[in-house]
């Protein structure tokens, strides 16, 4: 566990969200009226006045760090440590009212191995050849000081421009900064395929692979996509959007005709499923092929595997122990 002066803690909590996003995520921040702000993603989120509410959930707070932690579900440690090194790998980017920033992706610094990530995806049941693919084209490496599982997403020349961010010994879930959702993880066929498979996470997507291949078919003939986290419906489905990273897939991918969706068992799943299948253009032929055991196809994987199903909650349960350790 890194250690973090009191000094630097002290600084990592004094600062607050509006001048965080001023400085380093300015393309997220939206003048709403007069000194009350917004942000792109969340439309109900209001930032006035030195603190934070985000009315849809009922939460809010004054610093950077609650909104780190109760906004975009980082850990403590996580969001501490991105605070405290940001100055560090990042001078302040200046904002304006009018012209619209570019996103600049901070990528988690690379582990000198990928030791622990290796034993994390073998422990869910993926491939060891599907890995050492991801590993070598870039798409999966460790990070140095959590060593979390980074997953990147590319543009189509192969610079990164998304990363999750996933816990190999908690449950933390994360994105870089400046991540864009349009490029999401994914694995396209090196052929033109007239099919493209949807995933919500990369490791989903890792799983189908392994599934694929462990059935003799080849798992790179057709396109794979993972989304950026779990897609959000409109609250009226007719007036939702297709995801941002499936609307990039298929202008890359003119020859798709074909998308497979499979999303996960559960309500949220299905509901997006719905939502997904609505508003898509007609000229695609839309298939739902959620998994057939288990809310998602890792655990479709891990059945099939035999593999012990408990480790995303010791996983829960080790984090909440890292958490009350480092606060002590």
């Amino acid at each position: 566990m890194p250690y973090i002066p009191p000094s630097v803690m002290q600084e990592v909590k004094r600062m607050d969200l509006l001048t965080y996003l001023k400085n380093y995520e300015p393309y997220e921040l939206v003048h709403f009226s007069g000194n009350t702000y917004t942000t792109r993603t969340h439309d109900s989120l209001k930032i006035s006045n030195g603190k934070w509410m985000w009315w849809s959930r009922g939460i809010g707070g004054r610093s950077a760090l609650d909104y780190l932690i109760k906004v975009k579900e980082y850990s403590f440690l996580e969001a501490v440590e991105l605070l405290a090194g940001q100055a560090n790998i990042q001078p302040p980017l200046s904002v304006s009212e009018n012209i619209p920033m570019e996103k600049h992706l901070l990528l988690p610094k690379k582990n000198e191995d990928n030791a622990e990530v290796i034993a994390y995806l073998l422990e869910r049941g993926i491939d060891k050849e599907i890995i050492r693919f991801c590993l070598d084209s870039g798409r999966i490496y460790e990070s140095v000081f959590h060593h979390n599982a980074v997953f990147v997403g590319m543009d189509a020349k192969g610079s990164p421009k998304y990363a999750a961010l996933r816990g190999t010994g908690t449950s933390f879930i994360g994105e870089a900064n400046g991540s864009d959702k349009n490029y999401s993880f994914s694995v396209f066929s090196e052929k033109p395929s007239e099919t493209v498979h949807l995933f919500e996470s990369a490791i989903d997507l890792l799983s189908y692979a392994t599934l694929q291949k462990s059935e003799g078919k080849e798992w790179r003939e057709e396109h794979l996509l993972s989304l950026a986290g779990v897609y959000q419906p409109a609250k009226e489905i007719e007036k939702s959007k297709v995801p941002a990273a499936l609307t990039r897939a298929l202008k890359l991918h003119p020859e798709v005709k074909v998308i497979v969706l499979h999303l996960d068992n559960d309500r949220i799943g299905r509901l997006a499923t719905k939502a997904i299948c609505t508003v898509l253009p007609k000229q695609y032929q839309v298939k739902d092929e959620p998994p057939k055991y288990g809310k998602d196809y890792n655990d479709q994987l891990c059945i099939k595997l035999n593999l012990a199903v408990t480790k995303r909650a010791k996983a829960a349960k080790k984090s909440l122990a890292s958490h009350k350790k480092y606060e002590r």
